[in-house]
Parts: C-alpha cells; sequence; structure tokens
C-alpha cells in the first residue's frame, strides 16, 4: 500500500484542528481530540496519523475484495 500523502493541517484561533486533504477539508478536531493530535503530530509520522484520524488510510485494498470467495 502506498505511503499516505497529501494531508496538511491548520490550527484555528478557537482552539479547532482543521485537517486537509489536497487542499480540501477533511475533518475537523474540536476540544481534547485537537489536544491530542497537536501532542502526538511531530511525534510520528503524521501523514499516517492525519490519515487515520480522517479515515483516509484504506485505499489500494478494496478492488481486491471484489475477487474474495465470500464476496463472489
Amino acid at each position: 500500500m502506498p505511503d499516505p500523502h497529501g494531508f496538511t493541517y491548520e490550527v484555528r484561533k478557537t482552539g479547532d484542528v482543521v485537517i486537509f486533504h489536497h487542499g480540501k477539508v477533511a475533518t475537523t478536531l474540536r476540544g481534547s481530540k485537537a489536544k491530542l493530535f497537536l501532542d502526538d503530530v511531530g511525534a510520528s509520522d503524521d501523514q499516517a496519523l492525519m490519515a487515520r484520524l480522517t479515515g483516509n488510510y484504506r485505499r489500494g485494498n478494496e478492488r481486491l475484495s471484489s475477487q474474495h470467495p465470500r464476496n463472489r
């Protein structure tokens, strides 16, 4: 599976964190989730962290599920 890419984030004055994927809003984190995100960002792979939080990390294997015996 390819590495996630194209994610950026912006911290608003209110403390909200907006995560963008290729320039489009993917999700907004508020409150404790935003604080946890800001604590974790920089400590690990930021792109993978943002992909996991937005739910945009399961790319590449969906086509294979149609070939699974259960789905035939």
